[in-house]
């Protein structure tokens, strides 16, 4: 029996196609009668000459268009939303991703021959990016989320069921806007106060919740505060955990929090905020979005999405 394969089903449409239009001469019947080739497509096919059609997508004319017309929205766009300029674009994501390696300092016993999920605090890399991180989950704020979708910037949530959970819908949008939703345990709780059963429920519990409310059982995943011990990270690591990353900046509606003595930020660094609006700070997240953009893009950095490097 012979295998029918795509090029075989091409030629058989082909011959209905000269039945139809005429087999003495295909090409000139089919111009004639308006008869085309099979799936023929203006915008996808090359014009005569070997050359793109107008307006296709290798297009030069078209593209550039496209191209002016989406920074005029992204002008537009940040204009409305308050900002100094409009926030620079990231480069591509990398084809070879970055080995992550626990931070010198912040390993736990065994944590190389245990394979633990390394905690770092900025990914490697020469490009000149750094990566938003939001944690915990309290505020709610539907501006927040049109302004990230606006002026498209990534960014990686880290969720507390404990303060989730009266409205998970919030959090299902951001996610269908592209942004990434991580575990953050179930009430937020200091992790290396507690046993490991205690750690398990909190963190494996967690993951239950994003599977069952967000379809996805991360793989990333930040301890609370930026504390841990060795049973957290093989608590993590039994139910799936890969990376747990936590910060080198942090990013309040007022001010800037910095890791490092010479107060700068590096290129991969990953920046620390929290959904939280005017209950707790003088402002509200937009505020706090707007002093963040302004500083990295000032700076001459773009904000890259986290797990495009991990």
């Amino acid at each position: 029996m012979r295998v029918v394969v795509q090029n075989d089903k091409f030629r058989a449409r082909l011959l209905k196609l000269a039945l139809r239009c005429g087999a003495a001469a295909l090409a000139s019947a089919a111009l004639a009668s308006g008869c085309s080739a099979p799936d023929a497509d203006p915008h996808t096919h090359p014009a005569p000459g070997g050359q793109p059609a107008r307006g296709g997508p290798a297009d030069p004319a078209a593209r550039a268009q496209r191209q002016a017309a989406e920074h005029a929205r992204l002008v537009a766009a940040a204009k409305r939303w308050g900002l100094d300029q409009v926030p620079l674009t990231p480069p591509p994501p990398p084809a070879v991703k970055p080995r992550i390696t626990a931070r010198p300092g912040f390993e736990v016993d065994h944590q190389e021959d245990w394979n633990l999920p390394p905690v770092f605090t900025t990914i490697p890399t020469k490009q000149k990016i750094v990566f938003l991180t939001i944690d915990d989950g309290s505020e709610k704020d539907p501006r927040f989320l049109q302004m990230m979708r606006d002026l498209k910037i990534p960014y990686t949530a880290f969720l507390s069921d404990y303060l989730v959970k009266n409205d998970y819908g919030y959090f299902r949008k951001a996610q269908s806007y592209g942004n990434t939703l991580n575990n953050h345990t179930l009430h937020h709780p200091y992790l290396p106060g507690l046993t490991h059963e205690q750690q398990e429920d909190e963190i494996c519990g967690m993951q239950d919740v994003m599977q069952r409310q967000f379809g996805k059982r991360p793989e990333v995943f930040r301890p609370p505060y930026g504390n841990y011990n060795q049973d957290t990270l093989m608590v993590a690591k039994s139910c799936g955990i890969k990376y747990a990353p936590i910060w080198n900046e942090e990013v309040f509606v007022d001010h800037w929090e910095y890791r490092e003595d010479d107060q700068k930020m590096r290129r991969g660094d990953i920046v620390l905020t929290h959904f939280r609006g005017t209950d707790d700070w003088d402002g509200t997240m937009v505020d706090d979005m707007r002093r963040f953009l302004n500083k990295v893009t000032s700076e001459g950095f773009a904000v890259a999405r986290l797990e495009d490097y991990l």
